[in-house]
């Protein structure tokens, strides 16, 4: 192992127990020495450490829960339970895979982008529980990824008779008993709801099996706090809708996650927003609540009541009045988290907020609005447990930004809910009128330069920059993880064939909880970097025919004899979700630094991410690569890493998917329906506050259309919200829009190269002739002006050279 892979390794299995919680827990963990345990359940060996997909990093190793617990002392007595699940496993495995056969068959696609994501659900078994010991676990596993989303049955959403049975079991036979998640989102926990210790530990990629060793013998203390509601499978919202082919209605507006609990729903989720226990307890104390004209700083002196050292996540939550528009009941406006308090221990923290941030959007007056009236601050340590501070009272309606409405119709009217509001009483006031605030008027069509070797480009020098460079004999194999020249295992580049001009190429890696990178590599005679043993995810190559994994090894070449190997080992990070829950901005962008250093090794420019798409529902196959429900949540943290990976000369990162890309059913042909207030207020948001915080070097537009055009080809997104409002001054490319991976009869079409241009897209990735000859084509006949191809290709042009 190299020095930088140890340094990496040590910082993320001393720091990763911050993003892990407990959702319930007694006082009989953690315990003071290793011992012998009984260990049960589908992720003691088949341990996740992340998602499918484009989410599966190629570490050099990762620590199972199994490894993790004998690396640290323990004595597993329950290897012969642990071999026979193997057992059930590979046979339910050998049934699943050709069930997803057949079924990609009768709709029309190849199996390995039909099973794209598809995960085998937990199988029922009827294995005796033998195994003794001081302690017992069971580990939960859930995985899930890019293609499919996740479905309220039983083995995903919902526990297996299986699961439930042997869990309460365990429970009942042991003093010392735990549940283990090892999940990237929730699980329906109410069938066993009287289990007292349960364990959030999530995916923590390469120190999983590690950090849970370390939490049961109390060497690190969780510290996280839930980023996304967990409830019960019926109580989660049915306003809008989810999961259709073509069309998806989000009627639900604004009242998505907590705000939908606290606002709209009847019935109290099993674990709120901001939850999260440790095996410490804190005292919140309200110091102070100052303003400096419209920001507003709350001070909380936090107190460590418990036995054991932690750390705690204040945050601040303010209920706006309702005026001209309905609002939730809260929102979150601000949070930190202390230092490690020893037990006795006390610091105040600060937190600070400016109240526009807080304004709603009037689609009338296409405009964001403060209502006056008294605006509450709320401090607590979870969105269910909170103390109102001081009432902010704003004597007037303000217009705090003039901006227009861009982003089409979504053919209803949003839900407005009836709930009567709560009522709150402080002892302190403070009054703000019009004149503490600044209203932005937006300046739209704005006319981008042109530089001068841009100028001087040929009609197909154009559209070669505009494409990703592409191979003519790749037939389709241009995906990720098969379409790097440069770098073994990137997932794309830039066009290489206008070097002698003066435009260079950007490399981009993918991989959402760290580098995906092929693990070895040789250079050919021309430079060009081959990776050795293939590119694509297991999890696709599992579903192929005998014939196309001939046809993927034949397009693979196998190393010469004479070539030197080469290693590129990544780290694997947590994943999004996860890192969110720690609540720690810094801890964050110290993850990206991580990811920005291996880019700096591998000469990778532009990662493929942070992805930072709203937990609309928890069915999405991709949540574990978001941050949150909350678009303040996961605009700080894309922000976080983001500042982390640019540190690093020559890196960026690239935001990730713009916008309302909250499924995987259908990504390519879905069409997401959504009100102007809905998108800026919940789906845009926190692009907005990355952007402006961090400004990420590119953003990926998303597969899906809104409100009938597709994003990729959306100006009033592109053009108008990103670069006119937030300022974004990088490149935007597509999403790796391939023709294979659509199904049959859809409704509407796919993404095309032309058009992504027209609308101000710089790169239609990962490129293929077709595309190339579709952009050239708009060029003759004038169908693309010169002018917004040659402005595309000046930002591509001037990212490369930045990145260089």
């Amino acid at each position: 192992m190299e020095k930088y892979e140890k340094e990496h390794l040590d910082f993320v299995e001393k720091t990763a127990s911050e993003c892990t919680l407990f959702l319930k827990k007694n006082d009989v963990f953690p315990i003071d020495k290793p011992c012998k345990i009984a260990a049960f359940g589908n992720g003691v060996r088949n341990t996740i450490k992340g998602g499918t997909g484009s989410g599966e990093v190629n570490s050099r190793f990762w620590v199972s829960i199994e490894q993790g617990l004998e690396d640290a002392g323990f004595e597993l007595t329950t290897k012969g339970w642990l071999d026979a699940f193997d057992n059930v496993l590979t046979e339910e495995h050998v049934a699943f895979v050709e069930r997803v056969k057949a079924e990609a068959a009768a709709a029309g696609m190849m199996p390995a982008m039909y099973g794209m994501g598809k995960v085998q659900p937990e199988p029922e078994h009827q294995l005796s529980l033998d195994g003794d010991g001081d302690v017992a676990i069971y580990v939960l596993a859930r995985n899930s990824g890019e293609g499919n989303d996740r479905n309220f049955e039983k083995g995903d959403v919902l526990l297996t008779d299986s699961e439930i049975r042997d869990i309460l079991a365990l429970n009942k036979k042991f003093d010392k008993f735990i549940l283990v998640l090892n999940v990237g989102g929730p699980v329906d926990l109410s069938p066993v709801a009287e289990v007292e210790n349960i364990l959030l530990l999530s995916q923590l990629g390469v120190v999983t099996g590690t950090t849970l060793a370390n939490i049961i013998l109390g060497k690190t203390n969780p510290s996280g706090k839930l980023t996304t509601t967990w409830a019960t499978s019926d109580d989660y919202s049915k306003i809008g809708d989810f999961g259709d082919k073509d069309d998806v209605n989000y009627k639900e507006g604004i009242y998505v996650g907590y705000r939908y609990f606290d606002t709209v729903s009847e019935k109290k989720p099993m674990f709120p927003f901001g939850y999260g226990l440790s095996y410490t307890t804190f005292s919140l104390e309200n110091e102070s609540v100052t303003n400096n004209g419209q920001e507003i700083t709350v001070n909380t002196k936090v107190s460590n009541a418990g036995n054991m050292t932690g750390k705690e996540v204040v945050q601040i939550y303010v209920s706006c009045p309702n005026g001209k528009l309905d609002k939730p009941f809260k929102d979150l406006a601000a949070f930190v988290k202390t230092d490690l308090l020893a037990p006795g221990e006390s610091q105040v923290v600060s937190a600070s907020f400016k109240l526009s941030d807080l304004a709603s959007y009037d689609e009338a007056e296409a405009a964001y609005i403060l209502d006056k009236g008294d605006y509450y601050v709320l401090v607590g340590n979870s969105s269910d447990n909170v103390t109102p501070v001081a009432t902010v009272t704003l004597s007037e309606n303000v217009c705090t930004i003039k901006t227009r409405n861009c982003l089409g119709d979504s053919g209803f009217k949003d839900y407005v809910p009836t709930t009567a509001r709560p009522e709150y009483k402080t002892d302190n006031t403070i009054t703000l009128s019009a004149s503490d605030f600044n209203t932005t008027t937006v300046a739209y069509d704005v006319d981008y330069p042109v530089d001068d070797v841009v100028t001087n480009l040929t009609d197909e020098d154009l559209a070669l920059i505009n494409t990703g460079a592409f191979a003519p004999s790749a037939e389709g194999l241009s995906i990720i993880g098969n379409a790097g020249f440069a770098v073994a295992g990137a997932a794309g580049e830039t066009t290489t064939k206008l070097t002698s001009k003066g435009i260079k190429s950007i490399v981009m890696a993918d991989g959402p909880a760290g580098l995906r990178l092929s693990q070895k590599f040789y250079r050919d005679e021309e430079g060009v970097a081959h990776g050795v043993g293939g590119g694509l995810p297991q999890s696709m190559i599992d579903y192929m025919s005998d014939e196309e994994k001939a046809s993927l090894a034949a397009a693979i070449k196998a190393a010469p004899t004479d070539v030197e190997i080469q290693y590129q080992y990544a780290t694997a990070i947590p994943i999004g979700t996860a890192i969110a829950q720690s609540f720690n901005y810094e801890l964050a962008k110290s993850y990206g630094d991580i990811v920005g250093d291996e880019m700096e090794r591998f000469h990778v420019q532009l990662w493929l991410a942070p992805a930072l798409n709203i937990h609309r529902s928890i069915l999405c196959g991709r949540n574990f690569e978001y941050y949150s429900e909350d678009p303040f949540v996961a605009g700080m943290f894309a922000a976080a890493i983001t500042e982390g990976v640019q540190q690093h000369k020559g890196c960026g990162t690239t935001i990730k998917h713009y916008a309302a890309n909250n499924a995987e059913t259908n990504r390519y042909n879905s069409n997401s329906h959504v009100s102007e207030r809905a998108m800026r207020e919940i789906y845009l948001k926190g692009f907005g506050i990355c952007v402006r915080k961090s400004q990420p070097k590119a953003v990926m537009t998303s597969y899906n259309l809104l409100n009938g055009i597709h994003t990729s080809e959306h100006r009033g997104l592109i053009e108008d919200v990103l670069r006119c409002e937030y300022g974004f001054k990088g490149i935007v490319m597509t999403d790796w829009v391939i023709d294979m991976f659509s199904g049959a009869d859809n409704k509407y079409r796919g993404a095309i190269a032309p058009e992504v241009v027209k609308a101000g897209g710089d790169l239609f990735m990962p490129g293929c002739e077709s595309d190339y000859e579709g952009i050239l084509s708009g060029i003759k006949d004038g169908s693309i002006s010169r002018k917004q191809i040659q402005q595309n290709a000046t930002r591509v042009y001037r990212m490369a050279n930045e990145l260089s």
